[in-house]
């Protein structure tokens, strides 16, 4: 038990050493933050059920989620070269994507609860 909590609170300090980094070194994800603030402010004061909160919030997390990753594959790429490559390029362009989508869908899932 010991071990497992040992190591538990390592994942946790590198996790919020990732967040920190991320925090500091990329507007997008302050971007997304901040985004992400507005919507649950808004998800809080609209009269939602739970679960239209819970996608709202969940979706926003993901987001972010997919921002952390897209931000690791671009300093990886670019720890590997810094030169103009098509396949740093493409591996770059397709996490932004992968952030865009996430976005869309959380875009979409604000739209439906609206309309509906």
């Amino acid at each position: 038990m010991a071990e497992f909590l040992r190591r538990l609170k390592w994942r946790c300090i590198w996790s919020m050493a990732g967040l920190r980094d991320t925090w500091a070194g990329e507007h997008s994800f302050r971007s997304w933050v901040w985004a992400n603030v507005v919507s649950a402010i808004a998800a809080f004061l609209l009269p939602l059920t739970g679960g239209e909160r819970a996608l709202i919030l969940s979706l926003g997390v993901m987001v972010l989620a997919l921002e952390l990753i897209n931000t690791a594959i671009e300093r990886t790429v670019d720890r590997i070269s810094m030169d103009h490559d098509d396949l740093g390029r493409q591996a770059k362009d397709a996490g932004s994507a992968g952030v865009a989508t996430a976005a869309i869908a959380a875009g979409v899932a604000w739209v439906v609860i609206l309309v509906a």
